[in-house]
């Protein structure tokens, strides 16, 4: 845009000053009106001007234009009317040098660069905006701690006053020092800096401890919505998302977004109020020093706005590098025997040493850049306060302020130039965590693609399941269907076998009978009604599930076989575990049920876990079973005394998947599946009888 603005800068600048020689003509009869003479001078130039800007960028208009033109008309009036505080401006600028026109152009030039620089225009506008809107999410959710925010607020005014008082009266000291001795005056003044200084500090502490309060609150609250919102998510959203970047923002990303408003807010109005209290008294010590000092505002502004965007981007990817160094952790960890078996430790350690160079390389930059920005900042700021202390004693020397005048002003222009900085810092730091709580918001508000809005939960159910012609792809990979038109049923009192080579669907059936996806199309039926009409947690302790590797949580076996369940009695949880074959081993453990099975359970054998993890199906007492591999570990004798004592129960459905086929031969119903089709359904002699896909697999079975 700016090559363009020049282009056509240059053109306009030639017709101006055309059209400025023709109204020199009547400079003679303009000049006797005086100031209202500028006006006039102006009303002619902004539509000629506005006319001529639109001929040159026809077809390609530009929001500015009307801006700049009306700026480069009526800044030399303006000018005029405040011009005699700074020298003897002409009167019309069409009788001036050419030197003034060029000032006003350079002027403008400038105040629209720097309104580019800070990202006013078109193109920062869109990404500003969404960052704005984070940011006001981030500030709602902060309403219930209104009574805090709101004391906090009382005490920082207090502070900022105080602290502001301070500088006047160090001040009227030195002016006192400089004068006949006054007892009164000057006890009068070390009284009140006391005063001002004790209550500053007390007003402070108060402040910083509610922030602080308000901090705390936030996080916990941050963390409870956040976990809650992820534990509500389907299947597919914890394939596609890695745990350590879930660990992140429940754990740095919540932080700091939880900390970002607060303490940002503590230090911008602070800053905001000290920098109008501040300059009030510098106007009223030296208006002419205080114009001075605003030379450094648009300066920093612009520095400041371009390190922001850097400083953003940077934290993201620090933020990104850190998860990735997590998830590099968990996941050796939590192989370890893997990692072992492989005698890959050295491997682990390079890849965890290569993302933490990354983050470090990050980092560096980060601190370099920052370094860079330090040091413009402090080379502007040593100009300007030569500059200052060189006119201040122009002014000394002229009468216009006393020495302690000048020492106040000098005391409030370092902490105004201090404050003014933390005022555009602050902004930038505050979106600079907005990238955080987007990531937190996009979490928090996703709505997962399985819901569990059902309402349903009858007294009385049969526990018939129908398939019909269910299909399914995963949304990992769409492309590829998993399951074809498959169509059976689960009949109350029967087991049915679900069998098939690897991939040919069986874990996705048990999968979508538990609702952890939807079907692309088909529907599956429970009790003639489809499943998802019911109320989730009556759904899955009707449903219950026992997978091949069981997972057990940290805790006693007691909570680990009650799991989800209140107001269990041991008589429940007895016949639970002795139905599933494990009161045995649960009796020869050190403190029985209260036995700590470790984390995921391993203190426990995978024989003992599947047990206790069938244990914890069996005490829903549940009318559809399903065995997903869930006796794999144990041997042949008592997985058959297990799958008696499940069965004495007529009135449930049972569902078994296994690779073992003495499993299946005893099954009422055996189901067939081959890539993702039913193309056998029976008992084991009625198939063995077709000799077709079921008798290849117990032939390839027994052969192996």
């Amino acid at each position: 845009m700016l090559p363009r603005g020049l282009r056509l800068a240059a053109p306009l600048f030639l017709c101006d000053a055309l059209l400025l020689s023709l109204l020199d003509l009547g400079r003679p009869s303009l000049a006797q009106w005086g100031v209202p003479a500028a006006w006039l001078e102006a009303a002619v130039r902004l539509p000629v001007l506005l006319g001529v800007w639109g001929l040159l960028s026809l077809g390609r208009p530009s929001h500015l234009a009307p801006v700049a033109v009306a700026a480069v008309s009526l800044l030399p009036p303006s000018y005029l009317a405040v011009g005699h505080w700074f020298g003897d401006p002409p009167l019309l600028l069409s009788s001036a040098p050419w030197a003034w026109l060029l000032l006003s152009y350079g002027a403008v030039g400038l105040a629209l660069l720097v309104w580019q620089v800070l990202g006013q225009g078109n193109g920062a506008r869109g990404s500003k905006k969404g960052d704005t809107a984070t940011l006001w999410k981030v500030v709602k959710l902060f309403r219930s701690d209104a009574p805090y925010i709101a004391g906090a607020f009382l005490f920082l005014t207090l502070a900022v006053v105080g602290e502001t008082l301070i500088p006047y009266y160090m001040g009227r000291l030195i002016d006192l020092l400089n004068t006949k001795y006054n007892s009164d005056a000057f006890f009068w003044a070390i009284f009140f800096v006391a005063v001002f200084s004790l209550g500053s500090s007390l007003s402070a502490g108060c402040r910083g401890g509610l922030f602080m309060l308000t901090i705390s609150r936030m996080i916990i609250r941050m963390r409870g919505l956040l976990f809650s919102s992820l534990v509500q998510q389907d299947m597919a959203f914890f394939q596609e998302v890695k745990t350590g970047d879930l660990t992140s923002r429940l754990s740095t990303d919540t932080t700091m977004m939880s900390r970002s408003v607060p303490l940002n807010a503590n230090v911008f109005l602070r800053s905001l109020i000290k920098v109008v209290g501040l300059y009030g008294f510098m106007v009223s010590v030296s208006w002419r020093l205080t114009l001075l000092t605003l030379i450094e505002t648009p300066l920093m502004l612009a520095v400041q706005k371009f390190y922001d965007v850097r400083h953003k981007a940077l934290l993201k990817a620090i933020q990104d590098s850190v998860a990735h160094s997590g998830e590099v952790v968990r996941e050796t960890v939590s192989s370890i025997e893997t990692v072992r078996g492989f005698a890959t430790e050295e491997e682990e350690s390079e890849r965890y040493n290569t993302t933490l160079k990354k983050t470090q390389q990050l980092r560096n930059q980060r601190d370099l850049e920052r370094t860079a920005y330090l040091l413009v900042r402090r080379i502007l700021q040593l100009g300007l306060k030569l500059i200052l202390l060189h006119c201040g004693y122009q002014q000394i020397l002229a009468g216009l302020i006393t020495k302690g005048n000048l020492v106040s002003f000098v005391l409030y222009q370092m902490e105004v130039g201090h404050h003014v900085e933390t005022l555009m810092y602050m902004y930038g730091d505050v979106l600079s965590n907005v990238g955080a709580a987007e990531k937190v918001f996009e979490y928090l508000h996703r709505e997962p693609s399985v819901r569990t809005e059902g309402t349903l939960a009858p007294d009385f159910l049969r526990g018939l399941v129908s398939f019909r012609n269910v299909s399914f792809s995963y949304p990992s990979r769409p492309d590829i269907q998993v399951l074809k038109n498959v169509s059976f049923e689960l009949r109350p009192g029967e087991v049915t076998a679900l069998v098939g080579l690897n991939g040919s669907g069986k874990s996705t059936c048990v999968a979508l009978l538990e609702r952890f996806y939807e079907p692309q199309s088909g529907e599956i039926l429970l009790d003639g009604v489809p499943i998802q009409e019911y109320e989730h947690k009556y759904l899955h302790r009707q449903v219950a599930l026992v997978g091949q590797e069981p997972i057990l949580f940290s805790g006693s076996i007691w909570d680990n076989i009650t799991y989800g369940l209140e107001n269990c009695s041991l008589e429940e949880v007895r016949a639970a575990a002795e139905e599933a074959d494990a009161l045995g081993f649960i009796h020869e453990l050190e403190g029985g049920f209260n036995a700590d099975v470790g984390e995921k359970g391993n203190q426990l054998s995978v024989g003992q876990k599947q047990r206790l993890a069938i244990s914890r199906a069996l005490i829903r007492n549940p009318k559809v079973l399903v065995l997903d591999e869930a006796t794999s570990a144990l041997d042949v004798e008592r997985e058959a005394a297990i799958q008696r004592s499940v069965l004495n129960r007529q009135a449930r459905a049972v569902l078994v998947i296994a690779h073992r086929m003495q499993t299946v031969e005893n099954a009422h119903k055996i189901v067939v599946l081959e890539g993702g089709e039913v193309v056998e359904e029976g008992s084991h002699p009625e198939l063995m009888g077709q000799r077709g896909a079921y008798y290849r697999l117990v032939q390839r079975s027994g052969a192996e």
